[in-house]
């Protein structure tokens, strides 16, 4: 496999693991992504996720309307002020989602061996026997002998809050099922998966379309995440439709991998998008349990080399309920690191789960020791090998700051960029020390007004592994003079000092323009 063998190749004294980890003042070089719902919407909340690491909030629109989303996103704004730590905006759409629907909110039990009818009546009550769905085409995608399967939200695999059920027959618009296992949903939503079974039914939705061009739009939203991407198309689609409102044509399309059709067409897809989403939770059913590891290595494999952020998904579930991940969760966080993912999506565990900041805090500890056994040697190596020669002028001058900072023992790498591209280029090959990308803003007009950008390559930089943004005075072009270039450094450093990544005596690789060169210096911090 591609991703394996990423651990330091000499070993580790078993005594230095019971040693504490020292604090540092970024919990981990990945990023955390979080989903903000019922027990994660109060300033005083997220305020805690932003101190406990989480730099992306995600706004899952699979339930609850605009008005709650932006209460939600106002509260956010708010403690982004009060904390002083950016955090990007993540809308979720849902896409050709098949849901139950469950007014009443009953609780249901359902009885291994039984029978249960699944109707597109939606106006008919959800029980023991019949269940109301929201799609009238699943007669026609299904045959007797298919798996079908409900979980409540997201699929979490526990057997008694979710059903596995096998098509029996097919009645007209309903199709009769046998229930393969005793459980009880509970609550209003519940989220209907059928196995390697296409569903007629378009990727990006007018339901969508409408919470992005008036939720989206007024909120300049960072990172949109196509939930059921199925082919290269299905992105090409979305960018032409955010291109048509306003600045959402700066937007970054995240491209949600949830089952077969999506994985046959991976690469074609991870071409098109901005950032690959690899939703477990679906493609877990989808794919023998056996598989499930070789795609995760696999992708974020392709994505690595791409350059572009890949985000892991369902990681740590037991957490919804629990202040403790089990051991198997806590591995896997690791894992997910040493394979090389950008970023951890956190959803029921933060969005309903009883400890939201207690999870960002887990996950983060996990990933900062994961961190430090990723042999960096070994990927730095296979990045450069991979790119081959002659390589292009930007990508050469991002793989020699990076090869500099460790050959000096650098503290940290700042890289001056206005598109953001220099800075991602530089975290593709996985530094050991954080990047601290300074954002220069670039004056813009329409005809009526003039305005800066910045801000959106600022915020999409906090899903990337190891990059830290931060907005320069816009007075101070990218391109500058060399004395305009040293004023800003000067406040970049003041900033690491500030933050603790930089302090007298250490070593600091800056790379930036000067005039049409780009340069990559050493420099040595006085007292």
């Amino acid at each position: 496999m591609h991703a394996t063998h990423l651990l330091l190749e000499e070993p580790i004294r078993m005594a230095s693991i019971l040693e504490p980890s020292k604090p540092n003042f970024f919990p981990a070089m990945t990023k955390i992504v979080g989903t903000l719902g019922p027990k994660s919407r109060s300033v005083e909340v997220i305020s805690s996720c932003l101190k406990a690491g989480m730099s992306v909030a995600r706004f899952d629109f699979s339930w609850g309307d605009t008005d709650y989303h932006q209460e939600t996103l106002e509260n956010l704004r708010a403690a982004v002020k009060s904390t002083k730590k950016l955090c990007a905006v993540m809308l979720d759409t849902v896409g050709p989602e098949l849901q139950v629907v469950n007014k009443s909110e009953k609780s249901i039990s359902l009885e291994a061996d039984a029978f249960v009818t699944l109707t597109p009546d939606q106006d008919q009550e959800a029980t023991s026997k019949l269940l109301p769905i929201n799609f009238r085409g699943l007669p026609k995608s299904v045959k007797p002998g298919a798996t079908i399967f409900i979980g409540q939200y997201l699929f979490t695999g526990s057997e008694t809050t979710s059903v596995w059920l096998e098509v029996a027959d097919i009645k007209g618009d309903d199709v009769v099922c046998i229930i393969k296992n005793s459980a009880t949903l509970a609550g209003s939503l519940f989220t209907l998966h059928v196995s390697q079974i296409r569903i007629e039914l378009p990727t990006l939705t007018e339901a969508d379309k409408q919470v992005i061009s008036t939720w989206g739009v007024r909120n300049n939203i960072d990172f949109l995440s196509l939930s059921y991407i199925r082919h290269a198309e299905d992105v090409r689609h979305a960018r032409e439709y955010l291109s048509k409102l306003g600045d959402l044509n700066q937007t970054q399309i995240f491209a949600k991998i949830e089952n077969i059709e999506g994985l046959n067409h991976f690469d074609e897809i991870l071409e098109e998008a901005d950032g690959i989403i690899l939703s477990r939770g679906n493609l877990g059913i989808d794919l023998p349990p056996e598989k499930v590891f070789l795609f995760q290595k696999a992708a974020l494999y392709k994505c690595n080399m791409a350059g572009k952020p890949a985000v892991v998904t369902r990681v740590v579930d037991s957490m919804t309920d629990n202040l403790r991940p089990t051991r198997a969760e806590a591995t896997d966080v690791a894992n997910a690191v040493l394979d090389g993912s950008d970023a951890i999506l956190l959803g029921a565990e933060t969005l309903r789960g009883l400890y939201p900041v207690e999870t960002i805090s887990t996950v983060g500890r996990i990933c900062a020791e994961a961190e430090k056994v990723f042999n960096q040697d070994l990927y730095f190596k296979k990045t450069v090998k991979y790119v081959g020669e002659p390589m292009t002028h930007l990508e050469s001058i991002a793989s020699s700051a990076v090869r500099a900072a460790i050959k000096v023992k650098a503290s940290i790498i700042i890289v001056f960029t206005s598109s953001g591209r220099a800075a991602r280029l530089i975290a593709k090959y996985r530094p050991t020390m954080p990047v601290l990308s300074v954002v220069i803003p670039r004056l813009k007009t329409n005809q009526l007004k003039w305005s800066f950008s910045g801000a959106f390559e600022a915020r999409q930089s906090l899903i990337v592994r190891g990059l830290f943004p931060m907005l320069a005075d816009p007075r101070h072009p990218a391109e500058s003079t060399s004395s305009t270039n040293e004023s800003v450094l000067k406040v970049a450093l003041d900033h690491g000092k500030v933050s603790g990544l930089v302090k007298s005596h250490d070593r600091v690789v800056v790379c930036q323009k000067v005039g049409d060169a780009s340069v990559v210096k050493i420099i040595e911090l006085e007292d």
